[in-house]
């Protein structure tokens, strides 16, 4: 079992990501890569050429603890959106399949949908979150399921929340953070690693 105020490194600097694992995890020091690269003065390599999510989150993880010395716990995630009638594309290539910005991307993925009935735009937001130390490594993969808009709508999200319509007809983009929160496979995702923690 881990104790509490234990130290989890997090294979990220990203802000969002970083203050969501900080409220999931209120008992833990969380440690971004960043801060972690400037105590031991080193520049850790973390790459992600995995087939899936959870091969991405656990490569991530796995490379983090070759290249570090103490034993310590390392978290890493990897998501994204899978579009069905597009063989699942973008998928674990959701960050990096076009060099633009999330809204560009977004555009260029309804294009690439044009002309697709209603019935067939149905897509996932998958989510894998990872953990690993010199003993242990584990991957949960939590999914949302959804139909892809023919325009992007709404203002309140960011990635591909504009293009993502849940089954009440609002696109993640259009709820609250709140509401998004509840529903977040994320949020599970990291709740059922808090759990393993804790008990194991």
């Amino acid at each position: 079992m881990m104790r509490k105020n234990a130290s989890i490194l997090v294979a990220s600097n990203n802000k969002g990501k970083i203050r969501e694992i900080k409220d999931i995890f209120e008992n833990f020091n969380i440690i971004t890569l960043k801060e972690y690269e400037e105590k031991i003065n080193k520049t850790l390599e973390v790459n992600e050429d995995g087939k899936t999510f959870s091969e991405n989150a656990l490569q991530k993880v796995t490379e983090l603890v070759n290249q570090i010395d103490e034993n310590i716990i390392c978290l890493g995630d990897d998501s994204g959106i899978s579009i069905d009638a597009l063989d699942g594309f973008p998928g674990v290539h959701t960050q990096r399949w076009m060099d633009a910005n999330d809204h560009i991307k977004n555009l260029a993925l309804l294009e690439k949908m044009k002309g697709v009935p209603f019935n067939l735009r149905t897509c996932h937001y998958t989510t894998a979150i990872a953990i690993a130390n010199k003993e242990t490594k584990k991957v949960v993969e939590s999914t949302l399921d959804g139909i892809l808009t023919e325009e992007v709508i709404g203002e309140n999200g960011f990635g591909f929340d504009e293009i993502f319509m849940l089954d009440n007809g609002k696109t993640l983009a259009e709820i609250t953070s709140e509401e998004k929160y509840l529903i977040s496979p994320r949020r599970k995702a990291l709740e059922e690693i808090k759990n393993y923690l804790l008990n194991n």
